[in-house]
């Protein structure tokens, strides 16, 4: 796996998408169904536009400030009608109202709270903003995330707010060397979001699965794969 990263953007793109592809078959899933985020963090703009060029249409970034200073630049350096910016990362309610601006789909949402503030920017900015809501499936301290046992009502509280557009799932679980072993939180989340169904709740979204273990988040049902080091190194 190691000379998978060594290869250049363009054929690491190819590789990613392929195996998408191939695990979607395997899982009897239409590949069509899996969206593939490209996560810029810390990557140049060169590099972006090369993965443009090569069919990446959602870019993901995880700190507001970042991503402000590289938006603004990479509209002098492709017009793109198609490419999306997606907020992969933890927001702070004060930063609500640049993360509104900026981003198509924030998948971090974790609180009613931070749901009603991105809301609120939302009206002031004249816009329907697509969110996911985040799911905590692990003791870690440091992950962020609604708890589990408090999803539906989050659901419920989430699903009326008029400026907001609630599009399902995401979830960052512990990472292993193992694929294999981070499953049965993908499988949960899968889960949650059947559940949320049957109570009404339109979730068509799951947002799961990194450069780790994305093949497994796509055989447990993932219709959005957030991948940064297989494609960029």
């Amino acid at each position: 796996m190691l000379g998978f990263y060594a290869m250049t953007i363009p054929e690491n793109l190819a590789a990613v998408l392929e195996r998408i592809r191939s695990s979607a078959v395997r899982a009897g899933r239409d590949p069509r169904g899996i969206k593939l985020v490209a996560v810029t963090k810390t990557v140049g703009l060169p590099d972006i536009v090369e993965a443009i060029n090569r069919g990446a249409t959602i870019l993901g970034e995880s700190r507001v400030q970042e991503a402000q200073k590289k938006i603004s630049n990479f509209k002098f350096q492709i017009s793109n009608p198609e490419i999306e910016w997606h907020l992969i990362g933890h927001l702070q309610k004060n930063k609500a109202r640049h993360a509104v601006g900026l981003f198509d789909l924030i998948h971090t949402v974790d609180s009613v709270g931070l749901a009603e503030e991105i809301g609120r920017q939302a009206a002031k900015a004249g816009k329907s903003q697509r969110v996911l809501v985040q799911v905590k499936l692990s003791g870690e301290e440091a992950k962020h995330g609604a708890a589990e046992r408090d999803l539906m009502e989050t659901l419920g509280k989430i699903s009326v707010m008029k400026d907001l557009k609630l599009e399902g799932l995401m979830t960052i679980p512990p990472y292993f060397e193992d694929p294999g072993l981070v499953r049965p939180y993908f499988r949960r989340l899968r889960e949650l979001r059947d559940e949320g169904s049957r109570q009404g709740f339109d979730l068509p979204e799951l947002s799961m699965g990194m450069s780790n273990d994305f093949e497994v988040a796509v055989e447990e049902g993932a219709t959005m794969v957030r991948i940064g080091s297989a494609i960029f190194g």
